[in-house]
């Protein structure tokens, strides 16, 4: 006889995965990160948001999770599947490399931000023991939603995802440590020092062996898996190396994150890397959501509404105070001003090993109840804000950046637009062939780009580029457009400013403009473009017309389908933009697709 389904589990999956399809899209949409969406999931549906009302409501507990411990499971698999990916991403050549910021950036930030929020909690009352704790515990960061954060920012590689993560593995490493001393701190570590001495010895020895297993077994073991061609046995061997490496860790004081990381290096260094990646992204995004989901469920939505001002003021002194102090660690290790600032307000918020710390002190009896609840919805609320964080490190970033010295040589003449018939907004990949096409043609034109590198380059090889920046208004009047016959637009940014400006000041110059798809088409069209052509589109159809060709297809019906389809995009943007005025192919063009079509009864006759 099968067992009966637990009915209440397979409510809350469904309460989850219906709560992930609708909030999380609508989150895309309005240009959140999925991060904040989970977290509010979480704090909305969990049993003290919506579920503490079960019994004013009824029907309520249909759409509601009132049990965290439930898919505390689930939650704690998705940390372990991404600190495993993270480690198929980096590798054991990658990590030594880092192993200054690692083991000395790392402990600097944990044990100067400890201090400064033990210091603090003394001066708010709490006893020296329990300061030490709640200190060590919110000195630590969220691995998890920094991660996915930067992920979803495609800076995970950046110089400030690299050195935001060194901090945050010596975090995890520093987390056994931590809770070994709440236990000495309560009087109930076994051993002392002795038994501490012995943990490490533990935990050494387990990384020892998960490293030695892995560089002897994992090659084999997936060349045996890989030559059955068997998906299902693929992904068996994935999990097994996973789940393997994370309890071996577990067993020995270690978090099962540690583990999974040390599998994810190991695996990185093998051929099936690409492959486990592939397999395994799917199933990281929607575990990891259930963890944030099980996180925000951890922020008591009562007790921020009984003591506001004291919640937000913790919570505000806790980001500036780590900021602070990461600011003045990740410079002291000569890191640029830029990335020092993004780095700092990325660790600022708590993190999940701080729900952990301030779990074992309330069990030990290390802090009273009512200082871990609070200490609990500080780290959690923290972590709430850790997309804007990034998105005001991104900010402060770019002020920071010093500005490159140009050298004078590189900038325009001030009368140099005089003879030149077509200037070029943007010398990169689309200018550069505009520019070399307009010389075949013995066309004169100037071009002008913001990368002071890119104008140095071509200014060697003898072609007339010069340095600025073409959507300044001001900068844009002294391009020589009042001499120039036509204006091209190449940019990837900033498209829409110059061809508006350049169309407010010069109201008959030709405009040409590269655009991404057929919406940037008509709003350049709408901002005054002669032409917009819409990249994307073109690469389409050429696309076509040679694969068209080279299956046999004769070139002239070819060339006119072509034409056709060109002119259905060009509709297609004309319904875009109403009332832009959308040129027609020259009449000479016209003739010419004419003819083509002809071809194929010339050529049979």
């Amino acid at each position: 006889m099968p067992h009966p389904i637990d009915s209440a589990a397979l409510q809350e999956i469904l309460i989850v995965l219906g709560a992930v399809v609708i909030v999380i899209p609508l989150f895309h949409r309005l240009k959140f990160s999925p991060v904040l969406g989970f977290l509010l999931i979480g704090m909305v549906l969990g049993p003290t948001g919506l579920g503490a009302l079960i019994r004013m409501i009824p029907g309520l507990d249909w759409v509601v999770i009132t049990d965290r411990e439930r898919i505390g499971i689930v939650a704690e698999f998705g940390v372990i599947l991404l600190l495993f990916m993270i480690g198929l991403e980096l590798s054991f050549e990658r990590l030594m490399t880092m192993r200054k910021l690692v083991f000395g950036l790392g402990p600097l930030q944990v044990v100067l931000s400890a201090a400064a929020i033990a210091t603090a909690a003394i001066l708010l009352g709490e006893s020296n023991t329990a300061a030490i704790v709640i200190g060590l515990a919110l000195a630590l960061s969220s691995t998890a939603v920094i991660v996915q954060v930067l992920s979803e920012e495609n800076r995970l590689m950046s110089t400030t995802g690299r050195t935001t993560f060194a901090v945050l593995i010596f975090q995890d490493i520093a987390v056994v440590p931590i809770l070994f001393g709440v236990a000495m701190l309560a009087g109930q570590a076994a051993g002392g020092l002795g038994g501490f001495a012995l943990a490490l010895g533990q935990a050494a020895i387990a990384v020892g062996l998960v490293i030695a297993a892995g560089r002897l077994v994992l090659r084999p073991l997936f060349r045996t898996v890989a030559r059955s061609r068997s998906p299902e046995l693929f992904m068996a061997a994935c999990l097994l190396v996973l789940l393997g490496a994370a309890t071996l860790t577990a067993s020995a004081g270690l978090s099962m994150a540690m583990g999974a990381l040390l599998a994810g290096l190991l695996l990185a260094e093998t051929e099936y890397r690409r492959q486990i990646e592939v397999m395994l992204e799917p199933f990281k995004g929607l575990l990891l959501g259930v963890f944030l989901i099980s996180t925000g469920m951890t922020i008591d939505v009562s007790r921020i509404a009984a003591a506001p001002a004291l919640i937000v003021g913790l919570s505000v002194g806790l980001i500036v105070m780590k900021a602070a102090i990461g600011w003045a660690a990740v410079r002291l290790f000569g890191v640029s001003r830029r990335t020092a600032a993004q780095t700092a307000l990325l660790l600022a918020p708590g993190g999940e090993f701080s729900l952990v710390v301030m779990a074992s002190a309330a069990a030990l009896g290390v802090v009273s109840g009512a200082s871990v609840d609070i200490v609990v919805i500080v780290a959690a609320l923290t972590m709430v804000c850790t997309p804007f964080l990034s998105s005001i490190g991104r900010a402060l970033g770019e002020r920071l950046t010093p500005k490159a010295q140009i050298d004078p040589a590189l900038l325009a003449p001030a009368d140099l637009g005089e003879t030149a018939n077509v200037v070029i907004a943007g010398y990169g990949r689309v200018g550069r062939v505009v520019a070399d096409m307009l010389s075949r043609h013995g066309v004169s034109y100037l071009a002008y780009d913001a990368d002071a590198d890119v104008v140095a380059r071509a200014r060697e090889a003898g072609i007339p580029v010069y340095y600025g920046d073409m959507t300044r208004p001001d900068f844009l009047e002294h391009c020589g457009l009042g001499n120039a016959r036509a204006l091209v637009v190449t940019v990837d940014t900033g498209a829409d400013v110059i061809v508006a400006a350049a169309r407010k000041a010069h109201a008959s110059l030709l405009i040409v403009a590269r655009a991404r798809d057929a919406r940037h088409a008509a709003r350049l069209y709408s901002k005054g473009a002669t032409d917009a052509v819409p990249e994307t589109i073109e690469a389409s159809l050429l696309l076509s017309e040679a694969l068209l060709v080279d299956i046999g297809v004769p070139m002239g019906p070819v060339i006119a389908s072509i034409h056709d389809k060109r002119a259905e995009f060009r509709a297609e943007i004309q319904t875009l933009a109403p009332g832009a005025a959308i040129q027609s192919p020259p009449r000479q063009l016209l003739r010419e697709y004419k003819r083509a079509r002809r071809a194929p009864a010339e050529d049979a006759g």
